[in-house]
């Protein structure tokens, strides 16, 4: 299927033309109301949301709800938050009663994600939840149920569903560039110094796949438009060093989607391994690496002109946004869905259904997680 130049820019929220005029947005122009977010969690990722939020024209902050007051009144007084709007995680129910709150971000461990959205849900917030969704399936069925019951939207932060570059490599898949699809590779990794709450089994819920191989798995599924329907993984862990004592070290799986398309993907936390993948098919090739970061991200490509004597169509294209845009973008989005009453492209739907897979990943890997 063939995306036109709109449907293609309204899959990525505000497109193309949002780095042409990035202050310019669809919420701001039709109701001038900017969605107020609640920030659950002041770790490093919400920073990079907040300074995404300020640098848009959509959202602000307007709660935060932290366990350390001397740092939630220094954000406050960053980001005009007012003192009353500051909540712990003991009275955070409280934002019930804050009209200026519309919603909240869930930016922290991964075993707290069910807890804190379904207490958001029950105070009748929208929740934006940072991915991995849960740490359990259950826990992300769970998740949906509470906000379904209180009428409020689940958005799982799939922040490269909304990013420019991985966009277009979408777009040149399914308008047929590379021609028939047959295998993608994929990797992400880092290498983790010991005392990161994601290598406890407690609140990281796994090992690599879980924090970093997400990205991967996430991105064979939206480059394909498929869903899964087998798997085969092994894992391992080399360093013997108690870094992974809980959790696993090295994950490699491999995906088959209906089509017959093979995905190989890896994950790692023992060593730096920039994300990538690149897509082989009939035709030619495109890659996106670095694919998964902040920023940086650049566009590969070289397929068949499909002229006859008109040489291979070359591509290498870097996406000129800088940190924090991920996070403008996916903030934007999700508050135009909160204002004109749309379903967020990744919804809590779409969060479970990445449980499942690495369920069923582990499950094959022998690893009894999720």
């Amino acid at each position: 299927m063939s995306v036109s130049r709109r449907q293609f820019a309204k899959l990525g929220a505000l497109g193309f033309a949002a780095q042409v005029m990035p202050g310019m947005s669809a919420v701001a122009q039709e109701s001038g109301k900017k969605v107020g977010y609640c920030v659950i969690g002041l770790g490093r990722i919400a920073d990079h949301f907040m300074r995404g939020v300020q640098h848009g024209s959509t959202s602000k902050i307007t709660g935060l709800v932290s366990g350390h007051r001397d740092k939630a009144l220094r954000i406050a007084a960053q980001y005009g938050v007012p003192e009353s709007s500051i909540y712990s995680y003991e009275d955070m129910d409280r934002i019930r009663e804050n009209k200026a709150i519309d919603a909240v971000y869930v930016a922290l461990p991964n075993n707290m994600h069910a807890e804190y959205t379904i207490r958001s849900a029950k105070a009748g917030k929208h929740v934006l939840c940072e991915k991995p969704m849960a740490t359990s399936v259950s826990d992300a069925e769970a998740m949906i149920d509470a906000c379904k019951t209180a009428n409020v939207k689940l958005m799982i932060a799939y922040r490269c569903q909304y990013e420019p570059t991985n966009l277009k490599a979408v777009k040149l898949i399914r308008e047929g560039a590379i021609g028939k699809v047959q295998v993608i590779h994929s990797a992400f990794g880092g290498n983790f110094a010991a005392g990161e709450w994601r290598l406890t089994k407690k609140y990281g819920g796994g090992g690599s796949l879980m924090d970093v191989g997400i990205y991967a798995l996430n991105a064979t599924r939206y480059l394909t438009g498929e869903e899964p329907v087998a798997f085969s993984a092994f894992t391992s862990t080399l360093d013997q060093d108690g870094r992974f004592n809980e959790v696993d070290e090295n994950l490699v799986w491999t995906t088959r989607f209906p089509s017959g398309v093979l995905a190989n993907c890896s994950s790692t936390y023992g060593a730096n391994m920039p994300g990538y993948y690149r897509v082989y098919g009939s035709k030619g090739w495109v890659e996106v690496g670095p694919a998964f970061s902040y920023d940086g991200m650049r566009l590969r490509a070289q397929y068949s002109s499909g002229i006859m004597g008109v040489p291979d169509v070359q591509l290498d294209e870097e996406n000129p946004d800088k940190d924090p845009m991920h996070f403008t973008r996916e903030a934007d989005h999700f508050s135009e869905c909160i204002v004109k009453e749309r379903t967020p492209k990744t919804p809590g739907e779409e969060g479970l259904r990445d449980m499942r897979y690495m369920k069923e990943i582990y499950r094959t890997a022998g690893v009894t997680v999720l």
